[in-house]
């Protein structure tokens, strides 16, 4: 009996241990043994220290290809062109799923034959969702924006940018937004409206990642307009910051013309302490530009000019022979001359510089031999004026004052004729009668010289009231411009004029005199050709909200010129109006000499019994020099012939050398 039950013991043992193996390719759900559990516990816990979505580190991405840049356009920084990934938003963190609870041990080997327990979940699987190109949808649509700005399509490329702009969402990305608006815009031509925009991106400060390359557009701007000195403020606004080499030069240059332009302006209004500032801070500027520099040249023709303003306090011939400014501003003015010479290596619109700047140097040269009376000095200077060019009519009208003083008078006369002929009829030199009336009333030709003063009465006392009823009427300084613009306009159209709109063309071209007048007339004439521009794009490009905000601020602009320009215009006919009563008061101050001379003389023949004379024929001879021909003068003009004349004089005073030296010595003051 024990032997069996120990046999049957046995048995059971060995059919458990059966039962217990398990099968090499089988599994059980539900089955939860303590170690499983730990090893998904710590599964769970790594994958809570995975980092967010938009903070892994992602691959630097390499800068787009550099945009085509034509050479006048400022080299731009591969990492300026770049676009910068914004950071993303880390997503909502996925619950991680709890481990199912492991079910109750049972007694024996851990078999659950009730089926009561429930079978367990496998934890859901999730993947973050991966950024290929690693840029967000704002940075996408600059960047479409930058893309077609590459691809020329510049109307498409600033209204994309635009709208970039107009999202208050990306706010992270307008001044890049701005910044290819404004190239864009440049390179459509529309150099005003980048100028706005490029002016809009500095207003942030040198923090912002656009502002070094668009302080480089300034420049481009000023060679693109007809007037540099609408950027001028811009750049005087930034002159502290540090520009880059290869635009300081041109940086002090512009620098310098500002302070030159604002100390004449203050000197017009009388502040000629503050005046002097600007013209020290001119003198300044000159030196620290290299010799070698292209725009030496041109600074060196300010600094000239400055000195010059600094002679000229001395206010008497000898005292600015000796004075050290003068002196100066000569040697300043010969050195651009020497550097200006004609050179076969310039061509195009640096030749057309050098030439119009030593035409210039070469005319203040003869104005401050002038100014010292030292007329033979002047002479030969006004002389290297080329005929034909801008200063020559000035030149000629100039030399023969200088010709007047050392007695050429046949000269001086010969260039009166020149700009009395027909092709220059709308050119404004009323002083040109005074010196022509001067001339025969010194040769004792009082007859002459009466007829020429009635000559003058008869076409500018005309211009003379219609000044001192512009001036008096105390009008807006735009209306004193729209007076000048209405003017412009009829000569434009072509329309017919009055006796009145003559007159106010004259008064039109006495006030584009003043070179700054000019300049800003030609900057609101360029702005009113710009907004007709819009008119020739496209239509999607035309009636867009860009180009109705771009016209608003053109308009703010040309408001803000014409304010200016009134301004100018005002001074400018004011001191005309001076100057032209000076003349008449001049003119009529020759009438009374010359009718105090005819009425001694009168009185002579009655008591000779008719038979003084006070004039008498002058010996002179038509011999001209082997490269000349003589051509007798008999009322017709040849434009081949302009500038050559010389009036002969055949008869005046018998005393020639002593007549009338009165007239001529008060005349040295001028």
């Amino acid at each position: 009996m024990m032997r069996t039950s120990r046999l049957l013991r046995f048995a059971l043992l060995g059919l458990t241990l059966v039962w217990a193996s398990p099968a090499p390719a089988q599994s059980f759900e539900g089955l939860d043994t303590p170690g499983a559990s730990k090893k998904k516990r710590g599964k769970q816990a790594s994958k809570k220290k995975k980092p967010a979505r938009g903070k892994k580190a992602v691959p630097a991405e390499a800068p787009p290809e550099a945009e085509s840049t034509p050479a006048e356009a400022p080299a731009e920084a591969a990492a300026e062109e770049a676009p910068t990934p914004s950071p993303g938003v880390a997503p909502d963190p996925v619950p991680t799923p709890e481990a199912a609870p492991a079910p109750a041990q049972t007694e024996g080997l851990g078999l659950d034959l009730t089926g009561s327990s429930s079978k367990g979940t496998a934890p859901t699987m999730s993947f973050d969702a991966v950024d290929v190109s690693g840029k967000t949808a704002d940075r996408q649509r600059l960047d479409v924006a930058v893309s077609l700005f590459k691809n020329d399509e510049y109307e498409q490329a600033s209204m994309s940018a635009y709208e970039v702009l107009q999202d208050p969402k990306m706010s992270g990305l307008h001044t890049e937004a701005r910044y290819v608006v404004a190239k864009a815009l440049y390179r459509m031509g529309l150099y005003h409206s980048a100028l706005g925009e490029f002016s809009k991106i500095l207003a942030l400060g040198p923090q912002t990642k656009f502002f070094k390359t668009s302080l480089e557009w300034l420049f481009f701007i000023s060679r693109k307009t007809k007037n540099e000195t609408v950027v001028l403020d811009e750049i005087a606004r930034y002159a502290n910051y540090e520009f880059p080499e290869k635009f300081r030069s041109e940086f002090r240059y512009l620098l310098a013309r500002y302070h030159f332009v604002r100390g004449r302006a203050l000197d017009q209004v009388g502040q000629t302490a503050e005046a002097d500032k600007s013209f020290e801070e001119v003198k300044r500027l000159a030196l620290t530009v290299p010799r070698t520099d292209a725009f030496y040249p041109r600074v060196k023709f300010l600094q000239g000019i400055a000195l010059f303003r600094f002679g000229t306090k001395q206010k008497s011939a000898d005292g600015r022979r000796g004075d050290t400014n003068m002196m100066q501003s000569i040697e300043a003015m010969k050195e651009v001359v020497r550097l200006t010479r004609p050179n076969p290596a310039k061509g195009g619109e640096e030749a057309k510089l050098d030439q119009s700047l030593r035409e210039l140097a070469f005319m203040q040269l003869a104005r401050t031999h002038y100014g010292m009376q030292q007329n033979r000095y002047a002479i030969f200077y006004f002389n290297k004026i080329e005929r034909g060019t801008t200063q020559w009519l000035e030149s000629m009208f100039e030399s023969s004052w200088a010709n007047y003083r050392v007695g050429q008078y046949e000269q001086a006369l010969g260039n009166l004729i020149t700009l009395s002929s027909p092709f220059f009829r709308e050119e404004y030199f009323p002083e040109a009668l005074i010196l022509k009336a001067v001339i025969y009333y010194e040769n004792c030709r009082y007859r002459e010289s009466t007829l020429i003063l009635q000559d003058f009465e008869r076409t500018y006392l005309p211009v003379h009231d219609q000044l001192d009823k512009l001036v008096k009427e105390n009008r807006n300084a735009d209306e004193y411009y729209g007076v000048l613009s209405e003017v412009q306009k009829k000569n434009k159209e072509g329309l017919e004029k009055n006796g009145t709109d003559i007159i106010l063309e004259r008064i039109l071209r006495l006030a584009l005199t003043d070179q700054d007048l000019k300049k800003t007339n030609d900057s609101i004439l360029e702005l009113e050709n710009e907004m007709d521009l819009f008119g020739e794009k496209k239509d999607t490009f035309k009636y867009s909200e860009l180009s109705k905000a771009l016209l608003e601020g053109l308009k703010e602009q040309r408001v803000s010129l014409i304010s200016r320009a009134g301004i100018m215009a005002k001074g400018k006919l004011e001191s005309e109006l001076m100057a032209l009563k000076q003349l008449l008061a001049n003119g009529l101050r020759i009438k009374f000499e010359t009718t105090t001379k005819e009425k001694e003389f009168l009185e002579e023949q009655l008591k000779a019994g008719g038979r003084t004379a006070i004039v008498k024929k002058y010996r002179y001879s038509v011999a001209v020099p082997d490269d000349q021909l003589y051509w007798p003068y008999e009322g017709e003009y040849w434009r081949d012939e302009l500038g050559t004349y010389q009036y002969t004089m055949t008869k005046g005073c018998i005393e020639r050398d002593s007549a009338n030296r009165d007239v001529q010595a008060s005349s040295q003051a001028r």
